[in-house]
């Protein structure tokens, strides 16, 4: 017990240190010395083995070795915070580190506007944003929380429903004026697709189901991405026919920008999810940060489907 109190008191000593910027100005806050700061700073990289940050006579900046032992020491030290306020039922805000995961096109419209909000409500968390082209695998504990579409089969998490969301099938009407207007998915053999490629998805495959019936469409075109606003740049440009969130085209259909196309086929479920492990249940920081979310997509929801 001894020696995990003296861990974590060197985390929260070095976590103290970067976040002043210099040995001098740690030392005041710490009401030490700087030589007496510095003798600390050294034994820690003694017992640790590795050296943690770069010194000068007016800076310190973070070796890798260093950033890696910050990010896991705010994680421990948050973690410790949560569980002392589940203990004491303490009536204290949420505080300590929360890292997000999201992908990069919904992550930039719709999770950092919330984020922002949330760090003005609840100035005692440290927020790190993470945006992926591929969602990181569950199993590893990168992320306290991952915005992801669709549920995951993983029943060792918990997924959360923020809103509710589905994929449309659209082209622009220059594009569909010129080559037609699909009726069903044998049609899009002749029209030229614009494919989307996201981590394990197979390549060009788009599964389109009506009433009982369901079948998977191999689709070919001339342009492919792995970025949702570049595609959907494309339909706009009448480069083809796309298969996109309604999230991101709700704008455009609205519009006239785009038109949906093959409206009585679905595809397979894309709500949006807030995924995290299970052991942060009753963290503070991730439940606050899940509601907010929840509350703001939901609105977000009704938008686009026109609700008042």
């Amino acid at each position: 017990m001894i020696a995990i109190a003296n861990a974590s008191g060197e985390m929260a000593f070095f976590h103290i240190l970067i976040r002043c910027g210099s040995l001098s100005a740690a030392a005041r806050e710490l009401g030490l010395t700087p030589p007496a700061v510095s003798r600390r700073l050294a034994l820690l990289e003694a017992r640790l083995g590795v050296q943690l940050l770069n010194r000068t006579t007016r800076r310190i900046s973070l070796t890798p070795e260093g950033e890696e032992y910050l990010t896991e020491a705010k994680r421990i030290l948050a973690d410790i915070d949560d569980l002392e306020q589940q203990l004491s039922r303490s009536t204290a805000g949420p505080r300590g580190l929360l890292r997000v995961n999201a992908t990069l096109g919904f992550g930039r419209s719709h999770v950092a506007p919330v984020i922002s909000k949330f760090c003005k409500v609840h100035r005692g968390v440290q927020v790190q944003f993470h945006l992926s082209v591929t969602p990181p695998p569950l199993s590893e504990d990168a992320f306290d929380v991952c915005v992801r579409f669709g549920e995951p089969p993983d029943a060792r998490v918990i997924a959360r429903k923020l809103a509710a969301n589905r994929r449309l099938l659209c082209a622009s009407p220059g594009y569909l004026a010129r080559h037609g207007t699909p009726r069903s998915p044998a049609d899009l053999a002749r029209h030229n697709c614009i494919s989307i490629h996201h981590g394990d998805d197979a390549y060009g495959l788009w599964r389109l189901s009506s009433g009982r019936r369901s079948e998977a469409v191999k689709v070919t075109g001339s342009l492919s991405t792995n970025d949702g606003d570049i595609a959907v740049a494309w339909a706009l440009d009448g480069h083809g026919i796309l298969l996109r969130a309604e999230w991101d085209i709700a704008k455009y259909l609205r519009s006239g920008r785009l038109r949906q196309v093959m409206e009585n086929y679905a595809t397979p479920p894309a709500d949006i999810y807030a995924v995290y492990p299970q052991r942060h249940q009753k963290s503070r920081r991730v439940t606050a940060f899940v509601d907010m979310l929840c509350t703001s997509l939901n609105s977000t929801a009704r938008k686009i489907a026109g609700a008042p």
